[in-house]
């Protein structure tokens, strides 16, 4: 019998890589693929990052966000990682019947407010409707190209020695859309939905020695962070202490069992830098709002290569892996 998708599949972590690796990149096979950065780099008159994703969250309308905004800031974000800066978007909707107008407008205007925030424009796009019973409300799919201003981020290019840096609180994307779902939001918990562009600006700005940038979306910052140092000759060393968790966090994932190192995240960024560079960036980045929470989270060693570890308050040392698994579906 064939093997069939399951919703592990969209997790983002080890069967989201089987299906890209194994599937999905061999089918496509060419250079720009095959680096599988958050966007695609592009040569051209001009270089050019390209990006795409698609939307199914549910619920469409959350504390901090919507389907809309969460569109937007995503495929944004995903330009702002490569070192691009975005220009142009476009927007296709699949609409279900049987979704009333007021919430599609409500959409729209929030895909608005969110564009013009980042500074892009939604110039195309596309509009299905299909059956009722056949969608769930409405999904979004955006693709972004931008100019890219600052080449070269990558993992290979990070080094023994360097710091790890996170831009604000984990988690609080995946958890406030979980206990949205559940019905049991009873705290003041907003997603961090958000675009990143001018916080990478200021960041580029100072001149430091950035290797590379993420935003820890599905799978979490333990997930990112172990595709950074898979089959590398370096690890990555966390420390419990420093990870910055909102309470309401820790709470909401003590009780339902998750780890909130592997919740998405929305408008937060991951950023490994030169160990001497790191506390001039944190200083820029903590000048934004969307960095005013930002901390060194690790370093990157040469002990344990090509692992994740967590070293934990009482003195003792945890193996991270990649999301096996779906967490949460449906949490972008």
């Amino acid at each position: 019998m064939d093997e069939l998708i399951t919703l592990d599949y969209g997790s983002g972590g080890k069967k989201t890589a089987r299906l890209i690796e194994e599937y999905i990149v061999p089918a496509f096979e060419n250079p720009a693929l095959r680096a599988l950065g958050d966007g695609a780099l592009l040569s051209g008159a001009e270089k050019l990052v390209f990006s795409t994703d698609s939307f199914v969250v549910d619920p469409i309308f959350f504390p901090g966000g919507d389907i809309g905004r969460l569109a937007v800031c995503g495929t944004v974000n995903d330009l702002c990682m490569g070192g691009g800066t975005p220009k142009y978007l476009s927007c296709a909707l699949i609409l279900e019947e049987g979704l009333p107008l007021r919430d599609l407008e409500r959409v729209l205007a929030s895909m608005r407010a969110a564009a013009d925030e980042a500074g892009v424009q939604i110039v195309t796009g596309d509009t299905k409707v299909v059956e009722r019973g056949r969608g769930d409300k409405i999904y979004v799919n955006t693709a972004g190209v931008g100019f890219l201003e600052h080449p070269g981020l990558c993992p290979d290019a990070i080094r023994p020695g360097d710091a790890v840096l996170v831009s604000g609180t984990i988690g609080d994307h995946g958890t406030a859309i979980m206990l949205a779902r559940s019905g049991m939001l009873q705290s003041d918990l907003c997603s961090d939905c958000a675009p990143l562009g001018a916080l990478c600006e200021a960041m580029f700005e100072t001149g430091a020695a950035i290797r590379v940038l993420r935003d820890p979306t599905r799978g979490g910052v333990a997930t990112t962070l172990c595709e950074f140092v898979e089959g590398r000759s370096f690890g990555i060393e966390l420390q419990e202490e420093a990870l910055p968790l909102r309470g309401e966090v820790q709470a909401a994932c003590a009780l339902l069992g998750l780890d909130p190192l592997y919740c998405a995240n929305e408008g937060k960024l991951l950023c490994v830098v030169a160990p001497e560079d790191a506390e001039r960036l944190l200083a820029a980045m903590r000048r934004r709002p969307e960095g005013k929470d930002a901390v060194c989270i690790g370093t990157v060693t040469e002990r344990y290569p090509g692992r994740l570890t967590l070293q934990t308050a009482p003195g003792g040392s945890r193996m991270l892996q990649k999301l096996s698994g779906a967490q949460l579906p449906r949490i972008c």
